[in-house]
């Protein structure tokens, strides 16, 4: 949790760092934390609607209809076949006790708070040397949308469009201000000044 009045926010991964980690992950046997990350790079989710996964919601899916907590809204997503592929691998890793039971439980056996995840992240900073500033749960959410951007390049607007009704934002500026491209809009103006 940031402080009162702070400006802390998460930054993004980049693509090639955040396919790495999860398979670093995956490696390491640690199969729930590398699906964590994989769902939410890969569906641009918050945490929450991720924390509230159960395995028969995910499982040999193409697509899956939620009804995002924070919103309310139905979101409908498909998983590429790699990410399906990944869900799969990690199903049989985990071997959960049933298809009804949650995907992202703790050693405790309970299901892993947002605080938490945030804990768990930050020691993943470390260990695996990422290069970012501020990570948290929202850098996942963030990573997706910076990569569907990046991947849309000419089409940069029509990607902020598409990016707009996924994260069920008001208008592109939002969008552009949440993936952070306001700010890098507005400090690129300096590089355009010569000595």
């Amino acid at each position: 949790m940031s402080l009162k009045y702070s400006t802390t926010t998460a930054d993004y991964l980049i693509w090639s760092d955040a396919m790495n980690l999860i398979r670093k992950l995956a490696n390491d046997n640690n199969h729930v934390i590398s699906l964590l990350v994989a769902i939410g790079c890969f569906t641009g989710l918050r945490i929450s609607d991720i924390l509230s996964l159960r395995w028969f919601e995910i499982l040999d899916k193409d697509e899956i209809c939620i009804t995002e907590k924070k919103t309310g809204k139905q979101r409908m997503i498909r998983f590429n076949p790699q990410l399906k592929l990944h869900i799969n691998e990690c199903y049989i890793h985990m071997k959960p006790i049933g298809c009804k039971s949650p995907v992202f439980i703790s050693r405790k056996g309970t299901v892993f708070s947002v605080q938490r995840i945030n804990v768990i992240f930050k020691q993943l900073k470390i260990k695996y040397h990422l290069r970012i500033g501020n990570i948290s749960c929202h850098t996942l959410r963030k990573t997706f949308g910076r990569q569907v951007y990046m991947m849309n390049g000419d089409n940069s607007e029509l990607a902020l469009v598409k990016l707009m009704e996924l994260f069920n934002h008001s208008s592109v500026s939002i969008t552009k201000r949440y993936l952070g491209l306001r700010q890098e809009e507005l400090l690129n103006t300096y590089d355009c000044l010569s000595f």
